[in-house]
């Protein structure tokens, strides 16, 4: 057939085939409405029907990227959500390219240990091999009898979609499963043991993030097939914070809206993750990027870090203070009672610093809470902020020290830290101004005369040095400074990190 105009009854589906195969590989045909505008003359013959669906999964494959294994036999609700349905083929349509739908999530995954693993296995890439089948083919397999679909992305990303937030949660978790070698997702439903040469693959820990579920967050499937838009980009944002917060475990996180929206669905018709109580969320506070506000929740899985449970409540005592900038009193406290409260629920720890800290050559879940309430106490009732911010910064170097410390306390404690460290500056210069101009009322006459002599003490001893500095008989500057080099070179590495920790 050189035009189908010579399409006869004579004609065989194989030639048939051919002929739309030339027109769908040049371009001339794309979508499966654009395919059924062109046949319209011989659609009237019902024989013709099968080479006009195998037609659409050429079509499929060529041009819905990442949707083109979806089909309403394998991911029903994806395909309601997304397809524009044919009334003459049920089973074929046009993929949507610009969608605000809430029924529709991102998840975004990272794998830790890709790089390491690429490297330790360079001699063996069989292994490698095998990763990438499990990162595609396993994946894709998992997220399928998810009711979600998934494709490997760059390097160690793994990017998935589905239609309502019990789908995206289950697949998310169950990918963990997979190369975590862990049984988060019980439903016999969901095979995530691994099989034949994935069994001899190390653990791997995932970070991931889900979004989606509201009109709002635009999702755009360009002319390729592949994602873009706000939702992709929030996805990979939390994502991103879930790394940060758990950079060598796995972590889930989500925006409030999927937590919401995962609720209602399973308000009455539990998923398997629902009805197991598989999980709780753990609200995080807000995550900022490019000028967008997304609330969020860790979706808490593993068994040992149910103790967070407990002390959600001061968590979101805290985040609601910071929210309101109580910044007078209640954000202390609060970031003191949910420090205390963590460290009591906390599994058990003892670290000792390099040297002791606040007389305290030892430190225990114990003697952190007691730290805590002194520096309450001296924030609170002796109005003593130097001191109360002080104690912050020690509470910062001891935590530091405990490695299975929950990162998003620590975060908040950092933060919070930086901005009353930055207001007591403000306050010392604003005391020692204070005492500048009153200095005659504030010492007696004998103290008095001391500040007077110490101060001018100062500043003659500042300019001494400075001329001393010049003099001659100090050693070569030049050779100082290269010799302190020399000395210290083992200390002077530097490096630009990017990427995972």
């Amino acid at each position: 057939m050189r035009a189908l105009s010579e399409f006869n009854n004579n004609t065989s589906e194989h030639e048939l085939f051919v002929f739309l195969y030339e027109r769908i590989i040049s371009k001339e045909i794309s979508t499966f409405s654009e395919l059924k505008t062109f046949a319209a003359p011989i659609l009237g013959n019902k024989l013709i029907h099968p080479v006009i669906v195998r037609a659409f999964d050429l079509i499929k494959r060529l041009y819905w990227g990442f949707f083109s294994k979806l089909s309403p036999k394998t991911h029903n609700k994806l395909w309601k959500e997304l397809v524009i349905p044919d009334k003459d083929f049920p089973d074929a349509g046009d993929l949507k390219r610009n969608l605000q739908i809430s029924n529709l999530y991102i998840i975004m995954m990272d794998i830790h240990g890709y790089t390491k693993f690429c490297m330790d296995s360079r001699k063996n890439l069989s292994m490698m091999h095998v990763l990438d089948k499990g990162m595609e083919n396993e994946a894709g397999r998992i997220s399928s009898s998810c009711g979600a679909i998934s494709h490997r992305e760059r390097g160690d990303e793994i990017v998935a979609v589905a239609a309502s937030a019990s789908d995206a949660l289950t697949a998310a978790l169950a990918i963990i499963d997979y190369f975590s070698k862990t049984k988060v997702v019980k439903d016999p439903n969901i095979k995530t043991a691994r099989t034949g040469d994935a069994v001899a693959l190390p653990v791997f820990k995932i970070s991931a993030g889900i979004t989606g579920g509201n009109t709002t967050s635009p999702l755009i499937i360009t002319e390729k097939g592949h994602l873009a838009g706000f939702l992709l980009n929030s996805g990979a944002r939390l994502q991103m914070r879930a790394n940060e917060l758990s950079p060598k475990e796995s972590k889930l996180m989500v925006a409030k809206q999927v937590q919401m929206n995962f609720e209602k669905e399973n308000a009455v018709n539990k998923c398997a993750i629902a009805k197991n109580n598989t999980i709780y969320f753990f609200d995080t506070g807000h995550i900022e990027f490019k000028g967008v506000t997304i609330p969020s929740c860790e979706v808490v899985f593993n068994p040992r870090d149910h103790y967070k449970q407990k002390y959600n409540a001061e968590m979101l005592g805290l985040i609601e203070a910071t929210r309101e900038n109580l910044w007078s009193q209640r954000i202390f406290s609060d970031l003191m009672q949910l420090i205390m409260k963590a460290a009591q629920l906390m599994p058990p720890f003892s670290i000792t610093p390099p040297s002791p800290m606040e007389g305290i050559s030892m430190f225990t879940n114990k003697s952190l809470e007691q730290l805590c309430h002194k520096a309450t106490v001296a924030y609170v009732s002796k109005e003593d902020y130097a001191n109360a911010v002080a104690l912050l910064r020690t509470i910062i170097d001891i935590i530091d020290m405990i490695p299975s410390f929950d990162r998003l306390v620590v975060d908040y404690l950092k933060g919070i830290y930086a901005i009353y460290a930055l207001i007591l500056d403000s306050y010392n210069a604003n005391i020692n101004n204070q005492i500048e101009a009153k200095a005659a009322t504030i010492f007696p006459p004998d103290k008095h005369h001391t500040w007077l002599a110490a101060k001018r003490g100062m500043a003659v001893y500042d300019k001494l040095c400075e001329m001393g500095k010049s003099h001659p008989g100090i050693e070569s500057k030049k050779s100082l400074w290269l010799s302190l080099i020399k000395q210290k070179e083992s200390e002077l590495a530097f490096s630009l990190y990017s990427g995972k920790k």
